[in-house]
């Protein structure tokens, strides 16, 4: 249970965006309050979604013997909902560019242009609002008949993984600010080429395994 819940986990921690906006908030006025403030929001929407989405699926008896074929039912429907994801994603990426002399007039993106510590812990609620690939994750944990802790350990593993491309650069920048900044420079240059393909691949994965995985338990094989 453990490794399948992280593994999904991992994926989910697979954001561009997240990432790049912690550089931008690294490189504000008011670094280390401003990207501390951001990991205590992503961490505040994991937790609390992690817990609501356990409850949710243990609520309705996911994890007792009876609950074996709507177990593997709800995996193949959100092996579905990321595979549409993934093509709708796709179908963006094909767009042509936006003008960059017209400014993006986005919620994040104004958040984001006047970085403070509150603007900041709003960024991170909202971009760590739960996606199937998290839900996968918890649904994994939801599913399993076991203990509590074994359940908890599970569910902090999975938020450590989920919230990843934030508390890691923190506590980076906090040991080597210059190198950090530095290397997120660079990171953040690459993904705006390839962020959005990186995403999509990762979605794509998620959505296959689920799909393979669901199709097998409805078919007993698992």
């Amino acid at each position: 249970m453990v490794g399948e819940a992280a593994g999904f986990a991992v994926l989910a921690a697979v954001s561009p965006t997240a990432l790049i906006v912690m550089a931008v908030f690294l490189g504000s006025a008011n670094p280390r309050l401003t990207a501390l403030a951001y990991v205590i929001g992503a961490f505040a929407m994991t937790i609390v979604m992690a817990l609501v989405v356990l409850y949710v699926l243990r609520a309705t008896g996911l994890n007792l013997p009876r609950g074996h074929e709507p177990r593997y039912g709800v995996r193949l429907g959100l092996g579905i909902l990321a595979l549409a994801g993934t093509a709708f994603l796709f179908r963006r990426r094909k767009r042509p560019p936006p003008d960059p002399a017209v400014p993006r007039q986005g919620l994040i993106a104004r958040l984001i242009s006047m970085p403070s510590p509150r603007t900041a812990f709003a960024v991170g609620v909202l971009l760590f609002a739960p996606s199937v690939t998290f839900i996968a994750a918890v649904q994994v944990v939801a599913t399993a008949r076991a203990g509590v802790p074994i359940t908890a350990l599970t569910l902090i593993i999975i938020v450590l993984l989920t919230c990843l491309v934030v508390w890691v650069p923190l506590l980076t920048y906090l040991a080597a600010p210059h190198a950090t900044t530095r290397l997120l420079k660079g990171i953040s240059d690459w993904l705006h080429a390839h962020g959005k393909a990186v995403a999509i691949d990762a979605l794509a994965l998620c959505g296959v395994i689920l799909v393979v995985n669901g199709a097998l338990g409805l078919a007993g094989v698992v």
